[in-house]
């Protein structure tokens, strides 16, 4: 009996012993994605009054670890029975993030001058309803994300068994929602740490600079994930479309990986721009119409 209880324990050692070893492999095969998670995710949690960013940022959170939930036992199962659904999720997941990135820059560019919406920007950053939409945004775009996370994770892992696959997705999942959020926290608590330095330092020597050296540097790094974020969201878009769609996979074969993932989400995102613009028109001139 006691030798049974003994083997059982050795067999859970050594699964978990394998375990370790392909999440790591997982873990280090999803790196570059889950860089651009961080970027995006950092860029949408931002932006709100510093009262809200922790519950906000912990909402997202919580929708992170729900996405996964949701997504490891569908992509299993897919990967089981029905495989080349998986390509066509990405490539329409590809998609969302494409036109999110194009639309970004629209707005940018186009929408920027508009005096009213910049005069209300501080009210309307605290406004509850926006700040469910950001949420429910950013939450979406990391459903997107984390799909191709387990993905990636699920191909280090595709000839193993169906239980060590289990564990080193679920393993792989916890680690990128843990990091990804918990560096975002840092981020955008920054602040706060930079005031509470230069309070204990009575505003003056080395950790009085450093608390201004934080204060200072965080919308710094606010425009910055703005940046990042986007060019991320395009570059996702674009990777998925190479990898994705055979005809794409050699189009501009000589070109740098990432300019050509950029231009393949830059024109991805525009196509459905476009579209979803020329719906919206028709279905104003409809009512119109029809009123």
């Amino acid at each position: 009996m006691a030798s049974g209880f003994f083997a059982i324990l050795d067999d859970i050692a050594a699964l978990m012993d394998d375990v370790a070893i392909t999440a790591k492999l997982a873990t280090k095969k999803t790196a570059g994605i889950l860089g651009d998670d961080l970027a995006v995710n950092a860029e949408k949690s931002t932006g709100f009054v510093s009262s809200r960013e922790i519950p906000v940022l912990w909402a997202i959170t919580k929708g992170s670890f729900i996405n996964k939930l949701i997504i490891v036992p569908i992509i299993l199962l897919l990967n089981l029975f029905l495989p080349s659904a998986i390509i066509v999720i990405l490539v329409i997941g590809g998609f969302y993030l494409a036109y999110e990135g194009v639309e970004k820059i629209v707005e940018y560019f186009f929408h920027k001058h508009e005096p009213a919406k910049q005069e209300l920007v501080g009210v309307i950053q605290q406004d509850a309803e926006l700040e469910k939409t950001k949420i429910k945004s950013a939450i979406t775009t990391d459903f997107i994300l984390s799909i191709e996370i387990v993905i990636i994770a699920l191909s280090t892992v595709l000839d193993k068994t169906l239980s060590l696959q289990i564990l080193t997705l679920t393993v792989v999942s916890i680690i990128a929602t843990v990091g990804v959020y918990g560096i975002v926290a840092l981020v955008v608590r920054m602040d706060d740490f930079g005031f509470k330095l230069i309070e204990k330092s009575n505003k003056k020597g080395f950790m009085n600079t450093i608390g201004l050296l934080l204060v200072k540097a965080l919308p710094i790094f606010i425009k910055a994930f703005s940046v990042i974020g986007t060019i991320a969201l395009l570059l996702v878009a674009g990777g998925i479309f190479t990898h994705n769609i055979e005809y794409l996979h050699h189009f501009f074969s000589v070109w740098p990986s990432m300019l050509k993932d950029l231009i393949l989400g830059v024109l991805g995102g525009l196509v459905v721009f476009a579209l979803i613009t020329i719906s919206k028109r028709g279905i104003k001139l409809f009512q119109k119409f029809t009123n």
